[in-house]
């Protein structure tokens, strides 16, 4: 089942943050990864008391087991300290695909 990894952050460090961007494109697609939105932040419309992030991606991934794949490959260790030497107040939940609410509202079909 498709999920999406929906990641907020703020950059911490450009230098490093580059060094993982320049990889991370090739290598989340070696996984079955593609990424499908990258934004910037622009304004908050409702004040919810957690401070925004100034990056956003999702990545949709084929299923579960391709996200923790790319996530756990050992040769990709060097890739991944970059992200977290490059990035601070990091948000990264995954979301199942959905073709409607049903499954959240628990509406019968």
């Amino acid at each position: 089942m498709t999920v999406y990894a929906l990641n907020l952050f703020d950059v911490a460090d450009r230098d490093e943050y580059t060094a993982y961007s320049k990889r991370s494109v090739a290598e989340v697609a070696r996984h079955g990864g593609r990424v499908v939105a990258l934004g910037k932040f622009r304004e908050s419309i409702l004040d919810d008391g957690v401070a925004p992030r100034q990056v956003m991606i999702l990545v949709e991934w084929d299923d579960k087991d391709a996200f923790d794949g790319y996530r756990n490959d050992a040769t990709l260790a060097d890739l991944h300290a970059h992200r977290e030497n490059g990035s601070s107040s990091y948000v990264w939940h995954l979301f199942d695909r959905l073709d409607d609410l049903r499954p959240v509202l628990k509406l019968d079909s």
